[in-house]
């Protein structure tokens, strides 16, 4: 059975998280741009969901510096500055590969057998473009964080990566390519339980996956929307 041995899918987000999430997506991305006005009742139809979770999300990405909240004007896009999201990356790198060493200890034979079944599924799905690849790679990440068995840690990676674009179109290609090797690095080094190893590899595919992502985001001139 795909995934068997790992820990339970987490459950489903409250509405309001979904729309932040989605809202957030187009801010990183850029499909928002800074200083835009956010009307809530447009969200509200684009995303299809009523004005209320558009509400919260909005008051929650506030806080997270995403959008401010403007008298007699609502909310706007802040600008994202690139030095924070670089910063940002490398603290989730840092903050993965220790999630990883720790996992590497703590992994059991089965967990173990489940990682390398979603990873086949992932490599299938970049080989022939069946499944979402993204929720696989997702799903990937998240097991090794909950069997790292660090729930602050986890939330302060997953925190992180709430900064850092996960998926840019342009940058597809090369994602498909080396996330291939690279979660196959840490899936040797988790087999092996090794913890600096697992550190080490984890490290080097966050910071090459953020190093892709800014790289397009230059391209792009993201940074002079």
């Amino acid at each position: 059975m795909p995934g068997a041995g790992l820990p339970q899918r987490r459950p489903r987000a409250q509405l309001s998280d979904e729309v932040a999430s989605r809202i957030r997506d187009r801010i990183v991305t850029g499909r928002l741009r800074k200083g835009e006005h956010l009307h809530l009742e447009r969200l509200a139809e684009e995303i299809g969901v009523s004005v209320t979770p558009v509400r919260e999300a909005l008051l929650a990405l506030r806080g997270e510096g995403f959008v401010e909240l403007e008298p007699r004007r609502g909310f706007t896009v802040l600008p994202l500055n690139r030095q924070d999201i670089e910063d940002t990356s490398r603290v989730q790198a840092a903050l993965g590969g220790e999630l990883a060493a720790r996992t590497a200890e703590l992994i059991s034979v089965g967990q173990l057998a489940g990682l390398e079944s979603v990873q086949a599924e992932l490599e299938h799905a970049g080989r022939f473009g069946i499944g979402d690849a993204e929720e696989l790679d997702i799903r990937f990440h998240h097991a090794i964080y909950d069997i790292a068995d660090s729930a602050k840690l986890a939330w302060f990676v997953q925190l992180a990566s709430r900064y850092v674009p996960r998926r840019l179109p342009a940058a597809a290609a090369e994602f498909t390519e080396s996330a291939g090797p690279e979660h196959r690095a840490i899936l040797r080094a988790l087999h092996n339980r090794d913890p600096e190893a697992a550190r080490q590899a984890m490290h080097a595919h966050l910071t090459h996956s953020g190093q892709v992502l800014l790289q397009e985001l230059d391209q792009q001139g993201f940074w002079e929307q």
